[in-house]
């Protein structure tokens, strides 16, 4: 399939998600909004208003110039940094977690734009030392000192969720860039390790992981919320109770327009409604790898891969911890939970995709420049070993 066949898929995919999204969080937080609130619409209105914001980055990003995404990478990057660290002083702090910059009734979680320029970065980075990425010291290491960066800012948050979709990213985006299989194993095991050393050294999260691996042996207190989600699945059957038919919305299953809403679409929807929303990720990973596939440049490749991986891993853990499969995280899931921050990036995510994978004369020379820099450095190498 041609480039211009991926993209028109690769559109009205998002554009289903969009519109089940919007769907979904009204019919999730309406009995939350009028009890909260008073307003049915209420969280609705903030949803639609987020979405309105990222197609309208997302537009903005499709009429700046390619060369200047790619020369600004390195200052996103440090901006959404420098956030991370303000957050730490002026940011709202609930549930224990310091994650949010509040103005007024608004809020922005700079964890989710941190996600989009560390990839953005990382894909310009790698782009240029592709002539060294088989070299652990020069070609992997100074992605993954970023990536630590990054991290741990979100880390100490804490989000360990976050941080791990993070860095499975950049796994991602290193294979894709053809480093060492056995560079890419050692990064995987040391992260696996300081991993299991997060989870055995916070009581909560050692808690979850009991939770995840029994919950009924606390039904009313820590397994209450997968147990209400289990409940919710059970219910929805193969076909659902239709729109407005959940009953695990009426305060049974807490998150249900943020984290737990694929929930309540398998409750409304039944198994046929939450198939249909992972065949559209499937759909939309498999469009945007692709695109990279076909893409003309390596900065565009790994760009594209990225992005892709990213939306495509919160929505497969999202899902995972909704169906059990996983420990209880709170994650989005992209286009569809309630969310601005989350909704805002992922449209400017998308936007990039659709930038990255177009074919024109200037990614042509984009191309040709990469190349004969190459060309150079094996050149320049190749006479330091004579």
């Amino acid at each position: 399939m041609r480039a211009q066949h991926l993209r028109q898929v690769l559109l009205v995919v998002i554009a289903a998600l969009v519109g089940l999204g919007l769907v979904a969080v009204y019919s999730a937080s309406a009995m939350a909004g009028r009890q909260t609130y008073g307003q049915d619409f209420y969280f609705l209105t903030r949803h639609v208003v987020a979405t309105l914001l990222g197609l309208g980055l997302g537009m903005g990003c499709l009429l700046v110039p390619y060369p200047t995404v790619r020369a600004w990478a390195k200052w996103i990057v440090f901006g959404s940094l420098c956030l991370l660290v303000i957050v730490f002083l002026l940011g709202h702090e609930a549930g224990g977690a310091r994650r949010w910059f509040r103005l007024g009734r608004w809020s922005f979680q700079p964890s989710e734009i941190a996600q989009l320029a560390l990839v953005l970065y990382l894909a310009d980075v790698m782009a240029r030392k592709r002539a060294w990425i088989r070299d652990f010291w020069q070609g992997v290491l100074p992605p993954l000192l970023v990536t630590g960066v990054g991290a741990g800012l979100v880390l100490l948050q804490p989000d360990l969720g976050t941080a791990v979709v993070m860095g499975g990213t950049v796994l991602v985006m290193l294979l894709v860039a053809r480093a060492r299989w056995q560079h890419v194993a050692l990064v995987a095991a040391v992260a696996a390790a300081v991993f299991v050393l997060l989870v055995a050294g916070a009581e909560y999260r050692r808690q979850r992981l009991l939770v995840f691996l029994n919950p009924w042996q606390d039904p009313g207190g820590a397994g209450y919320q997968i147990l209400q989600s289990y409940f919710a699945l059970a219910r929805g059957g193969l076909i659902g109770h239709g729109l407005g038919g959940s009953l695990q919305k009426l305060f049974y299953l807490p998150g249900v327009h943020t984290d737990f809403i694929f929930a309540i679409i398998g409750e409304e929807l039944g198994l046929l409604g939450t198939t249909a929303i992972m065949a559209l990720f499937a759909l939309l990973v498999l469009c945007g790898f692709r695109l990279a596939m076909l893409a003309e440049d390596a900065f565009s490749k790994y760009l594209i891969c990225g992005l892709v991986a990213l939306i495509g891993m919160e929505a497969l853990v999202n899902m995972a911890v909704v169906t059990g499969l996983l420990p209880t995280k709170g994650l989005p899931l992209p286009f569809i939970s309630y969310g601005g921050t989350a909704t805002v990036m992922n449209l400017v995510a998308c936007a990039l995709i659709l930038k990255a994978s177009r074919s024109s004369d200037l990614r042509m020379a984009l191309a040709q420049a990469d190349r004969k820099r190459l060309l150079e450095i094996r050149s320049a190498r190749s006479l330091g070993r004579r």
